[in-house]
């Protein structure tokens, strides 16, 4: 029986791969930055552990309570949307601590393990603004964009070893709480010059024509995990596909 261990379980993607790795007969180490046991079920082959990315203590303490692993699935993620111009260089900066540099750290502490079995597969979760340019997230972009090069150069050094790595790419997610998890992070990211050219852009938000849903990008993870065609890049809801299809 295999184990997935899942960055980012507590809501939104992160615990819908939990829910469906589970449901595929998996052992599921699901972590968060604060464990909720209540949103998960009850199962000898699923564990929730508190887990900081951006913490190399706490990246070790999980691997080591959680022993071997077959795929890690980095999702944990932080979002920020407004004008660059006013976006401080702080919040840029915790901003790839967590997508950026927490999934590299992630990645690097689970490798010794995979090319010792030379087995084992990393699928590294971006987003679709990889795929086309979005405004108002420049700096979102950015770190999430740093993981889509970073995969793909990876993914060459580890063929070598037998092991793969993979990218999924999700559309916009209204039902998810990227907006309501950088509320505090994003006040006054819209100063009164951008006023103008930011509303009809929310607008659009608020009316998408399509989206992605969580078990969009819970199957697409489980389709990556277990791919063997050599396959880089999955787009995760009829939007991201999309864009995807018309680069």
């Amino acid at each position: 029986m295999k184990t997935v261990l899942i960055t980012g379980c507590s809501s939104g993607y992160g615990l819908a791969t939990a829910r469906y790795f589970h449901k595929q007969g998996w052992n599921v180490i699901a972590t968060m930055r604060t464990p909720r046991e209540d949103v998960l079920p009850h199962s000898d082959r699923l564990r929730v552990l508190a887990l900081d990315v951006t913490k190399s203590d706490s990246i070790a303490a999980v691997l080591e309570a959680c022993g071997p692993i077959d795929v890690l699935v980095n999702n944990a993620g932080i979002g920020v949307v407004g004008a660059f111009e006013a976006t401080p260089m702080n919040t840029v900066r915790e901003v790839f601590e967590t997508n950026t540099f927490g999934v590299m750290a992630m990645t690097q502490a689970v490798l010794p393990q995979f090319r010792a079995r030379r087995s084992g597969v990393v699928v590294n979760v971006t987003s679709s603004v990889t795929l086309a340019r979005m405004a108002l997230a420049a700096a979102y972009t950015a770190s999430k964009a740093a993981i889509e090069g970073f995969t793909g150069s990876l993914a060459f050094e580890l063929q070598y070893f037998n092991v793969q790595a993979k990218l999924v790419e999700p559309g916009y997610g209204p039902t998810t709480r990227f907006a309501s998890n950088g509320g505090a992070r994003m006040d006054g990211l819209i100063p009164p010059a951008y006023a103008a050219f930011a509303e009809p852009i929310f607008s659009a938000f608020a009316q998408p024509t399509a989206v992605t849903t969580e078990s969009d990008v819970a199957e697409v993870v489980w389709r990556a995990a277990n791919d063997s065609t050599g396959q880089l890049r999955f787009p995760a809801g009829a939007d991201a596909v999309a864009l995807a299809q018309s680069r």
